[in-house]
């Protein structure tokens, strides 16, 4: 049997419009900037920018975050659910999603990057059901 985690994907209008993409992993939520969003279909790759981490607690969060606090604007849920873990490593990670817009398998690939916190998500392939 499965370990399902949750998983939250924020609009957030902050300086830029982005998405944030946050996966539960040791009892934080994981999170990474996706300046253009998940791909919904597979063969599209999006850059990712990994964050800090956020707390649990943060994966329910909308609103207005304050001017003069780093990442003001307003927040939404896009889209959340649950996931399994296929492949979680320091260079790649490997979810299924059961989320209510995404599902299926997505895949993280660290790219390193001039900072060296750049990622490319994407769909591995097929819609997975579990």
């Amino acid at each position: 049997m499965s370990v399902h985690y949750r998983f939250v994907v924020h609009e957030h209008f902050a300086r830029s419009h982005h998405y944030d993409f946050r996966l539960e992993h040791d009892g934080v939520l994981k999170s990474w900037a996706v300046p253009k969003g998940l791909p919904e279909e597979p063969g599209i790759k999006r850059l990712a920018v990994q964050v800090e981490d956020h707390a649990l607690e943060y994966g329910d969060f909308e609103g207005e975050i304050p001017e003069g606090q780093y990442g003001a604007g307003t927040v939404s849920i896009w889209d959340k659910g649950t996931f399994t873990v296929s492949e979680w490593g320091e260079q790649k990670i490997v979810v299924n999603l059961s989320g209510e817009k995404l599902k299926g398998p997505y895949g993280l690939v660290h790219i390193r990057g001039k900072k060296g916190n750049e990622w490319l998500v994407f769909q591995t392939g097929n819609v997975a059901t579990d």
